[in-house]
């Protein structure tokens, strides 16, 4: 992996604009384990299959998956395996902001070009085994672009390159981008926060992510609030769907 550009150090000043990395700034904190906890939990739900590509994605904005997709690539990466984190939220990008990386080039380019450059595309970071594609320039039409053979072959050679492939994507209500990645990839995880996302919009995600055949390795309910402590848990894995709650 040494051909891809090098990293620059993070510090918690730098990543203000992007989402926190508690996992790498505070990695030996309650939530940091927490998220070690979702990476454990998703690992055992695809015993069966090898999970080599996988979706984030939550019912609406603002619900906090680019911060539980971020944070469980930094965990993953910890294990010794080289892992991929893909800002595939087109709309609203932040994986160049919370990594301090260059967004001139990115998934973007590597669409919409002749010729996959990862060179110039795939970064560093201060994680070792850990690389980032950021988006580049927001596209005008980005359900159209990953709705392409292009993207089914981008996705095989990014697998053939790295570990695993994380793709950060939008909210499965907003638009239909997150329904096109979840059938494309290995798996699919829904990120959900206590006492915002309602149970009617968790409910109708799980239906369209079903309507094009998903595989949904569960759910990760994530600002919970801690009764002992007065603070919140980065997140914790919340099961699988199919359960009474979620029909």
């Amino acid at each position: 992996m040494g051909l891809f550009k090098k990293e620059k150090s993070l510090d918690q000043a730098s990543m203000k604009e992007g989402v926190g990395l508690i996992t790498l700034t505070e990695p030996t904190s309650v939530i940091a384990e927490q998220f070690r906890t979702v990476r454990t939990n998703i690992q055992f739900s695809s015993i069966d299959q090898k999970l080599r590509s996988v979706v984030f994605t939550s019912a609406g904005p603002l619900q906090g998956k680019s911060t539980v997709s971020a944070n469980v690539a930094v965990t993953w990466a910890d294990q010794g395996v080289d892992v991929l984190l893909v800002d595939a939220d087109m709309r609203r990008p932040t994986v160049h902001q919370t990594f301090q990386v260059p967004n001139k080039k990115g998934l973007t380019s590597l669409l919409t070009e002749d010729k996959f450059d990862f060179n110039t595309t795939i970064q560093k970071t201060p994680v070792e085994h850990l690389f980032v594609l950021p988006c580049g320039v927001v596209p005008p039409n980005p359900s159209e672009l990953l709705n392409t053979k292009k993207m089914d072959k981008l996705i095989l050679e990014l697998t053939k390159h790295f570990d695993l492939v994380i793709f950060d994507a939008p909210p499965v209500i907003s638009v239909t981008d997150a329904q096109i990645l979840a059938s494309k990839v290995d798996g699919t995880i829904l990120v959900t926060p206590q006492g915002i996302a309602d149970k009617g919009s968790i409910a109708k995600s799980k239906k369209l992510l079903e309507v094009v055949h998903a595989r949904i390795l569960g759910t990760i309910m994530n600002r919970v609030k801690a009764e002992n402590t007065g603070g919140y848990y980065g997140g914790y894995y919340g099961g699988y769907y199919g359960t009474d709650e979620m029909k």
